[in-house]
């Protein structure tokens, strides 16, 4: 059984709980992967939207993220929002924000981003194994 919205909402606002009474020194990385507080523009309200995800594969302020939604068959609501205006924004270790754009790895970069990433974090691979979708990544890079 896959988690209900206000179970992954809970668990969001208790991560982000626990970022604030630490003072940062805890929250701010995951299974060692650093965590990216991205906020999307919600493709409803038209309001920011900001939820904390892992990003697996980092660097060069590039960041790849996961629409796994715990291995629901829905897509997350940040990727669909994304989806629908790619113009995001990025904080990192409680950093400011920084305008990026979203982008969904083509067909050929999941192929070869895939592997690495389910073989190095095993979470990945059981959430693909619970669902029929294929599970998107997201590229998210800066501005140019």
């Amino acid at each position: 059984m896959n988690p209900p919205d206000f179970a992954l909402k809970a668990m969001n606002a208790g991560h982000r709980l626990l970022i604030k009474l630490t003072g940062g020194k805890i929250g701010h990385s995951a299974m060692g992967m650093p965590v990216v507080e991205l906020t999307t523009t919600g493709r409803k309200s038209g309001e920011p939207r900001t939820v904390l995800l892992t990003a697996p594969v980092h660097g060069d302020g590039r960041y790849v993220v996961v629409a796994s939604r715990g291995g629901d068959d829905k897509h997350p609501a940040w990727f669909l929002n994304l989806r629908a205006n790619p113009e995001v924004q990025v904080a990192v270790q409680g950093g400011d924000r920084v305008p990026m754009r979203a982008r969904i790895a083509s067909t050929d970069e999941r192929a070869e981003l895939w592997p690495r990433i389910a073989g190095e974090y095993r979470n990945y691979a059981g959430y693909q194994r619970s669902t029929e979708r294929e599970i998107p990544l997201v590229h998210l890079e800066p501005k140019t």
